[in-house]
Formats: C-alpha cells, structure tokens, sequence
C-alpha cells in the first residue's frame, strides 16, 4: 500500500531533469521557508492534464515510503500533482471498504452522478472500494469523517500488474 504524503507550495521553477525533455524537476515553495522539488515523469498523474506554469500553487502526492536521495532541498517522485482551483477539493489516498480515506478524514458517498475514470481517461466500472483514488469534490458534511459526494474519481491502479 502506497502510504501517500503531500506537499502544497507555489513553482519557482521548472526544468529537464537529467536534461533529456521527458522529465521535468519542479521546484516549489510553501512560503514558510518549506522547499521541495518534485520529479514528474510521463507516468506522473497530473489532474486533468492541466499545464503547470511557474506561479502555480501545486500539491504533489508521492509516496511516504519510496527512498529518496538524502539531499536539501528533498526531491520527491511524484505519483499525482493537482493545480488548486477555487471551484474543487482534491483528496489522494487509499480508501478502505467503507470508502474512508486512510487517515480517517474523508468518507465517500457516491452517487450515479459520479464519474469513475482510470488516469488515462477510460470508464473504471468496478468498485472504487480498497483502492488508491484522486477525488474531486465539493462541499463535505463536518462530521468526522467528513462525507461528501465526489463529482469525479479517478482510480489509480499504480500497483496493479498484468
């Protein structure tokens, strides 16, 4: 199980990594002294394939327990990286049976209404449940976990094999 972690800051710069054009290093700062650069690859889920432009407030997901080079700033893989819009929420995790996110914030009701899509775009019809998922959505109750009726779900099958 992928054990998602998260960094939300602005991009200082982008750049080839390696110089060879098919990955790209994003630097990016929180404002509060917090540096990271992300390494997005073409196998990188980026939410609706939206460009990334230096000025953009990102969050990039990668995986708590990948080894990274010990280095400052960190240099993290990234699986996912949303632009923040104003007119959704985002969450990466794993949600259990129950549709619960891992840490326990965030319960999914889904509706016939919410569209389930592999990262390349294809209808996923089976169950979201036990599953690694980028969810957009809006409003959420203020329970514990919240609850909210996601407009899109996104299923990553990062660990499934042939």
């Amino acid at each position: 199980m992928i054990n998602f972690l998260y960094f939300t800051g602005t991009i200082t710069q982008i750049s080839n990594f390696n110089g060879e054009g098919c990955h790209k290093i994003i630097s990016t700062d929180n404002g509060m002294g917090g540096t990271v650069n992300f390494i997005v690859s073409p196998s990188t889920y980026v939410l609706d394939q939206t460009m990334l432009s230096v000025g953009d407030i990102i969050t990039g997901y990668y995986d708590g327990n990948a080894p990274v080079p010990l280095i400052y700033p960190p240099q993290y893989r990234a699986l996912v990286v949303v632009k923040h819009t104003s007119h959704q929420n985002v969450k990466t995790d794993y949600f259990n049976s129950q549709l619960v996110s891992s840490d326990g914030q965030l319960q999914l009701n889904i509706s016939p209404y919410t569209q389930m899509v592999l990262t390349n775009g294809q209808a996923f019809t089976g169950s979201p449940a036990n599953r690694d998922l980028v969810v957009t959505y809006g409003p959420s109750t203020k329970s514990i976990p919240a609850q909210t009726t996601p407009y899109k779900i996104i299923v990553l099958c990062l660990s499934d094999s042939m």
